[in-house]
């Protein structure tokens, strides 16, 4: 199902961007500029503006959407997109008074995402962060299905046309989400099936364009998908890789980050990012080269955090070196510092190191015993079963937990320093 209609030659369009004094950060005009272009666009014009609040009618002040107004006509655009989410009702006025289709950030990214996916679940979840952006945006223009309806067959109990589409994309809602949770259970299974083999997961994460699916086919001669644009992976890759202490791990590569990522986009995709809320180890692919990498540095961590993936540790790997003239090597993480591993991964450098420092890091890292842990450190348990680090449980005559578990020793430390514990603890 294709919601979106778009005509082979990419639409002429003018580019939006507005900066609000309350806002933490700058607005970056070449990203937006490459989702457009990332989307099939045109950019025959952009406008910038500033004000201290978006204005609820056109989210830009009156003038400026008269500027906008007579530069599309001027461009002769059919598409005005804004780098900001606009209200059903925004959007419906500007449309009126444009004459032309618009958009805002959160529909762009949309569409990127459904000429990206290539697989059946990834498909299906773009679909679903699509239906509910759009179940808020039916009335846009749709002036007819106000109506009731009519002819014979069609005439429902006092039901509106509008009432009946939306009532068919809660249907579909339904149907999709049945089925995802279909492919989330045949994907944890895998995952339990790796967890029992004791192959630990080390899953590419990133804003995207960083040079993840770059690295990915350099570390596993995979063939992913690469491009020089926004989203280029979409669907999750994963391969096995032998370590040079002859150990495996399963790398998985992930979808980009991005700044503003629509939220029914991260709950729609929570399946595929699973992979990374499980994973043992998580390598932060970086532009070292990126005069924004801070910015895109805070903006992963970010989302990491909105998936619920904060506790897995963090590898940061500095990509394009080769773009700065530096030489591959290794920076080792210091209290809250993460690790840092600088390669090229188009130039193949630096990557043997990399690859050896994984296998020193995953290197007997399996904490295989019993816990007995007290009542009043249910938390820690709680996360143990979260982590499914548990293969069986009993309880002693005391009313301790008597726990067999299976864990990697490093997130096992994590968990009992959150805790204020120790191994002698328990």
């Amino acid at each position: 199902m294709e919601l979106f209609e778009r005509p082979q030659g990419g639409e002429n369009a003018i580019l939006v961007q507005v900066s609000f004094k309350s806002a933490k950060s700058a607005q970056d005009e070449n990203e937006f500029i490459e989702l457009a272009r990332s989307a099939g666009a045109a950019v025959v014009g952009f406008i910038k503006g500033s004000r201290q609040n978006p204005d609820p009618r056109y989210f830009v002040g009156e003038g400026k959407a008269e500027e906008i107004r007579q530069l599309r006509e001027l461009q002769d655009a059919n598409l005005v997109i804004f780098d900001h989410n606009l209200s059903p009702a925004q959007e419906r006025n500007l449309e009126k008074l444009l004459q032309c289709r618009v958009l805002d950030r959160t529909g762009l990214i949309l569409d990127i995402f459904a000429q990206r996916a290539q697989s059946h679940d990834g498909k299906l979840q773009v679909e679903l962060a699509q239906l509910k952006h759009l179940t808020t945006r039916l009335v846009r223009g749709w002036t007819h299905l106000e109506r009731q309806k009519g002819g014979i067959g069609l005439r429902g109990p006092g039901e509106t046309q509008l009432e009946t589409d939306r009532r068919l994309i809660g249907e579909r809602i339904k149907q999709i989400t049945k089925r995802l949770e279909k492919v989330q259970n045949q994907r944890e299974q895998g995952r339990q099936s790796r967890k029992k083999a004791e192959i630990p997961t080390v899953s590419l994460v990133g804003y995207t364009n960083a040079g993840k699916s770059t690295l990915f086919n350099a570390l596993t001669q995979a063939n992913v998908y690469v491009a020089n644009q926004l989203f280029a992976t979409l669907d999750p890759t994963l391969r096995r890789v032998k370590l040079p202490n002859q150990r495996e791990i399963i790398l998985a590569d992930t979808v980009g980050f991005i700044r503003h990522l629509p939220h029914d986009l991260v709950a729609a995709f929570r399946s595929t990012l699973q992979e990374t809320i499980d994973a043992d180890l998580l390598l932060h692919v970086i532009d070292s080269h990126d005069d924004q990498l801070e910015l895109y540095r805070e903006q992963v961590n970010k989302v990491i955090a909105e998936i619920g993936a904060e506790h897995v540790p963090q590898i940061e790997v500095m990509n394009k070196i080769d773009l700065g003239g530096q030489e591959p090597h290794i920076e080792v993480g210091t209290g809250t510092n993460p690790t840092r591993i600088y390669v090229s991964a188009s130039n193949n450098l630096g990557l043997e190191a990399l690859l050896e420092y994984l296998g020193e890091y995953f290197a007997g890292t399996i904490f295989k015993g019993t816990l007995t842990i007290k009542p009043q450190h249910a938390r820690l348990r709680a996360k143990l079963y979260t982590d499914k680090a548990i293969q069986q449980e009993s309880v002693t005559e005391t009313g301790d937990f008597s726990l067999e578990v299976s864990i990697d020793q490093r997130r096992l430390e994590q968990y009992l320093r959150e805790e204020n514990l120790s191994l002698d603890d328990l």
